[in-house]
């Protein structure tokens, strides 16, 4: 709304006057009232202002916090994908991490000396209770089972013989497996084992499965204890295994042709077998022998040839063949390699023939003779032991004696390079002496090793030890 318009000069000037007095009396009025409420304001405000840092600052750690739990990041797509690989590249690396470790932790020396003390136990209480069993013949009546005939009385070396089976076999192809030598696991020794069983829990009125199972078990696995150096370690779960598995077969065939009262009863079989017939009991073993090597040829040595020949698997040949130091590996270098495989299997079966004809002519009618072949191939597999036990700890001293030697040397030339030239009266040495004449004084822990193996020879100097061969990686037993 527009000012009323002023009155001429000199007319109306006391209303000016007074009016303007109003005026600045009312801006004096308001100007008092708009401090106060300035100083309201600003007190508020201020009050305001913090109160909202403060609550900006938590929520921006808040954020902040859930940011590092869930990691929210305003990412494109691709970004999250790259994300998205390397969380599951790092949880792979830390689940082949935590594998690692578990299998370092099963390989560490508390549980391989576990695995050993194990292996002791199950391998010395076997032999126990396997003489025990021979010996003191002990018997039950089955009166209820229909494999048996009522009342018959039962022994129980071939129970022992499938329950040792069933705890050492699955733990064979286990280990087997895992170290890629399972091709082993197809050698003929195997499959004689299942044969046995069959005719023990399935056919025990089968003359011929009698007859290859005596002959072959007699022959080619009793052998194989004298041809794979097979070795009574009790410790070693994989020596105890192959034992088991060759020496096992023919002692339970000998108690059940020799030694078992009224085994016709519980082994119908036998009745038909008084003696053996050598040609025949020859070519029924032969037959199945020869049935093992078409199978065994097909599907190992002709299917798996490209594995076999890269060096992934490992067969009974390929071992053989690689093992210059053996008369038969040396043998088979000799043949042209087109007609090695043939030679091998040849020389298998005619090895086979030869071994079981001491069975054949003499042990299936003579429990003396019998007795004394299963004497001979478990002191063979007892000589093998000592010898390991002899030779490996024995040269694992000689190297670890041959280390000491080495520190105490270096030890000496350290001390002495850091002395002083000047020689002390009393305590110098002769100038023909060199740093090792400390070791000459030393306890007799070093120099007489005597106090360490008794019986070996006498006080040898350890400056004077032939080196340490490296130890012959020991065959893989079959």
């Amino acid at each position: 709304m527009a000012e009323p318009p002023m009155p001429p000069n000199g007319i109306g000037k006391p209303f000016s006057q007074a009016f303007e007095r109003f005026k600045r009396d009312e801006m004096a009025e308001w100007a008092g009232a708009f401090t106060l409420l300035d100083t309201v304001e600003t007190y508020f405000d201020s009050h305001v202002d913090l109160l909202q840092r403060q609550l900006q600052k938590h929520s921006d750690r808040l954020k902040m916090r859930a940011e590092g739990t869930f990691k929210i990041r305003d990412i494109s797509g691709d970004v999250l994908g790259e994300n998205f690989e390397r969380e599951l590249k790092s949880f792979k690396l830390r689940i082949a991490t935590r594998m690692t470790t578990l299998a370092t932790s099963w390989q560490s020396a508390k549980v391989v000396r576990t695995k050993a003390k194990v292996s002791f136990f199950f391998g010395v209480m076997s032999l126990l209770v396997s003489a025990l069993l021979f010996g003191m013949a002990p018997e039950f009546v089955i009166s209820s089972c229909p494999v048996f005939s009522a009342n018959c009385q039962h022994r129980w070396v071939h129970i022992s013989y499938t329950l040792q089976g069933l705890y050492l076999l699955p733990l064979r192809i286990y280990t087997y497996k895992k170290r890629a030598w399972h091709y082993f696991l197809f050698d003929l020794c195997y499959y004689v084992t299942i044969l046995n069983f069959i005719y023990i829990w399935l056919l025990p009125s089968s003359p011929a499965l009698f007859v290859a199972c005596y002959c072959l078990s007699h022959g080619s696995l009793a052998s194989a204890v004298i041809t794979w150096r097979n070795s009574l370690v009790f410790h070693d779960q994989d020596k105890v295994t192959s034992l088991f598995i060759h020496i096992y077969p023919p002692f339970t065939f000998t108690v059940i042709r020799h030694f078992y009262p009224s085994a016709e009863v519980r082994f119908p079989a036998l009745l038909e077998l008084p003696h053996l017939h050598p040609l025949r009991a020859l070519l029924l073993s032969g037959g199945i022998y020869l049935s093992w090597q078409l199978l065994y040829w097909k599907f190992v040595i002709v299917d798996r040839r490209a594995k076999i020949e890269s060096g992934q698997r490992t067969t009974s040949f390929s071992f053989l063949l690689n093992d210059k130091r053996g008369v038969i590996g040396r043998a088979l270098s000799s043949i042209p390699p087109n007609y090695r495989e043939a030679a091998f299997m040849s020389g298998q079966l005619v090895y086979a023939v030869l071994t079981e004809v001491p069975a054949v002519y003499l042990l299936y009618d003579s429990p003396f003779w019998s007795g004394v072949f299963l004497i001979f191939i478990l002191s063979v597999s007892v000589w093998n032991g000592g010898g390991f036990y002899i030779e490996v700890f024995g040269r694992k001293f000689e190297r670890e004696l041959e280390a000491l030697r080495k520190e105490l040397a270096e030890s000496t030339a350290r001390s002495s390079g850091r002395s002083s030239p000047v020689s002390t009266p009393g305590l110098s040495r002769g100038p023909s002496e060199d740093g090792l004449s400390s070791i000459e004084n030393s306890p007799p822990f070093m120099g007489n090793a005597e106090h360490l193996l008794p019986g070996d020879p006498p006080a040898m100097d350890p400056l004077e030890l032939p080196p340490a061969e490296p130890l012959l990686d020991s065959k893989k037993d079959q």
